[in-house]
């Protein structure tokens, strides 16, 4: 890694290069006041006024779609032909029973696994045979249900990684602050030079979001984000998730607790044994006799 500038993802081992980056950028949280965007700026303008803004779609125009996209391990079909879109700038909230693909279709989405069939395209072209490093730079980011950040680095060093690999390639210095950015966004500046081990499970979750911010995405996947919050913390999370909606990308939710996503989606999807059961508003979706039986059993509706 000559000079200040990362070498292109592809071309560095992932574990040499995150070993590499603690080693070299061992300097703190960037001061505050290039840190932080200019007062009554918010934090896309300020990124975009260096031209690393994500590039949405006009919003409500197809960003993602999948058409008869399938998934199995070894004769189990988890996804069995699934038709999906979401559009640009709307929340999506994806339920189903345990079991149901809902996890699957993130880890197909965001290259983790391989689809079996069927077609998945961004911005209408096709990424369903890209590796996830390239998915991740044409602008999909993701959470885990289970927070991943790596032990040896800093909070801010965590963030930076994916700010300096993301849409926009940026040196050193530039994918500091950038991290920095984010995690005023989310609330964890004061955490910068901590150890991820120092946080609790919500400011864990909350690195995870400001992780998948920093690669400038134009769709957000968030697995189960809110698993083992409190209410208090669930409310501040649901708050979050709308504010970053607000700077541009599309959001997709899976999420097993109902009221946040009644709070958060404009339209909920329903899986279940690998097929959409449903779609439309949270309301209407909820009182579907077949969501019910699914979620339920049978003759949970009679």
């Amino acid at each position: 890694m000559a000079g200040s500038s990362f070498a292109p993802f592809s071309m560095v081992a992932t574990t040499d290069l995150y070993t590499d980056f603690g080693r070299r950028n061992r300097i703190g949280a960037p001061n505050a006041r290039t840190a932080a965007p200019a007062p009554g700026v918010a934090v896309g303008d300020a990124v975009g006024a260096r031209g690393a803004a994500a590039v949405a779609a006009p919003a409500g125009e197809v960003l993602l779609r999948a058409r008869g996209l399938a998934k199995s391990f070894r004769g189990l079909r988890a996804l069995d032909g699934v038709d999906v879109d979401i559009r640009a700038g709307e929340i999506v909230g994806l339920l189903g029973p345990n079991g149901s693909g809902k996890s699957t279709f993130i880890n197909v989405i965001s290259g983790h696994f391989a689809p079996s069939g069927g077609e998945l395209t961004l911005d209408g072209a096709s990424i369903v045979r890209l590796p996830a490093h390239r998915i991740a730079r044409a602008g999909v980011a993701r959470t885990y249900q289970i927070p991943r950040p790596f032990a040896h680095l800093t909070v801010l060093e965590n963030v930076a990684v994916t700010a300096a690999f993301g849409r926009c390639a940026r040196s050193r210095p530039d994918a500091l602050a950038e991290a920095m950015r984010w995690l005023r966004f989310t609330g964890l500046a004061d955490k910068a030079d901590a150890s991820p081990d120092a946080l609790n499970l919500h400011q864990r979750k909350f690195l995870e979001l400001a992780r998948a911010l920093a690669a400038g995405p134009r769709l957000v996947l968030l697995d189960e984000v809110l698993c083992g919050l409190t209410p208090a913390e669930m409310d501040e999370a649901v708050a979050l998730v709308r504010r970053i909606r607000d700077q541009g990308p599309a959001v997709l939710i899976v999420e097993h607790v109902m009221r946040a996503v009644t709070a958060l989606a404009d339209r909920v999807i329903v899986f279940n044994e690998g097929v959409l059961l449903a779609q439309g508003s949270a309301a209407d979706v909820m009182r579907d006799p077949a969501v019910v039986t699914a979620y339920l059993g049978r003759g949970a509706h009679a």
